[in-house]
């Protein structure tokens, strides 16, 4: 398996000069590169043979080096394989929030997982079957070991987690599932997957959700387009004018009913 490692090493029992026993003069002893097949596990490598010239005699030292992986091999990354067209990988919470805001009246599910987690890599399979199933919905996926910042803003905080949202509605419901319990996200499929129109701008996060990202530096205020923010449209003021002049015309309706009222009791 090819791997670019980070390795960072700790010596027990030894400096970057090792001493002899026998001699008073220390001499610089350069350990040769190290390789290994194993991905992110401890590797410990035995000292230079016994009554080697600048080697401590004395058995049992040894040093260990703990590798970190700089990149992962492709047949590794379980949460790539199988992914179907309609299974969108979200970068950033700015793609997030766009993701959500663009999909129109189409059911979207956010799927918030990581790559250490046993329950994701178990559910995985099990949603993408679902996503080629419901090729209408939109499903969005999180890695939350990348996006930590974004995820602990959303108050995630148990994995496998899932989010359903549509159109205006904005956010239908959340929960936790495993495969134990995928009913859970069968049945939110049989309520909330059915075709239907969403009146409105798509609503996506809660405004709450969104300033607090852009409190956390992961969205820029500018970029948000909150309803509360956005300039009002002509078909907005037409409706309303509309309301105002209503509400004048029963005001004077009113008023000339008073008058009349007024005048008979003269």
């Amino acid at each position: 398996m090819a791997c670019s490692l980070k390795c960072g090493s700790y010596v027990s029992g030894f400096n970057e000069t090792v001493s002899s026993s026998n001699s008073k003069a220390s001499t610089s002893n350069k350990f040769p590169p190290l390789s290994s097949d194993v991905l992110g596990k401890l590797l410990v490598v035995p000292d230079q043979k016994k009554g080697s010239r600048n080697c401590s005699s004395r058995t049992g030292n040894r040093f260990s080096v703990q590798a970190e992986a700089a990149c992962v091999s492709r047949s590794m990354r379980w949460w790539e394989k199988n992914r179907k067209t309609n299974m969108v990988k979200i970068h950033s919470a700015e793609q997030l929030v766009c993701s959500l805001q663009n999909a129109g009246g189409r059911l979207v599910i956010i799927d918030f997982y990581s790559p250490g987690c046993g329950g994701c890599k178990a559910l995985h399979p099990k949603i993408c079957q679902l996503a080629e199933q419901n090729p209408n919905a939109i499903f969005l996926e999180v890695n939350c070991e990348e996006l930590k910042n974004m995820s602990h803003c959303l108050n995630i905080h148990v994995l496998p987690f899932f989010r359903f949202y549509r159109g205006a509605e904005g956010r239908l419901c959340s929960f936790s599932c495993t495969n134990a319990t995928i009913k859970k996200f069968k049945d939110a499929l049989a309520k909330h997957g059915s075709n239907r129109c969403s009146l409105g701008p798509a609503k996506g996060l809660d405004e709450s959700e969104l300033m607090k990202l852009a409190s956390a530096g992961e969205l820029s205020l500018s970029s948000l387009q909150l309803p509360s923010l956005k300039e009002e449209t002509t078909e907005d003021l037409v409706i309303m004018r509309s309301m105002e002049l209503s509400g004048l015309l029963n005001n004077a309706e009113n008023n000339r009913m008073k008058l009349e009222k007024d005048c008979a009791l003269l």
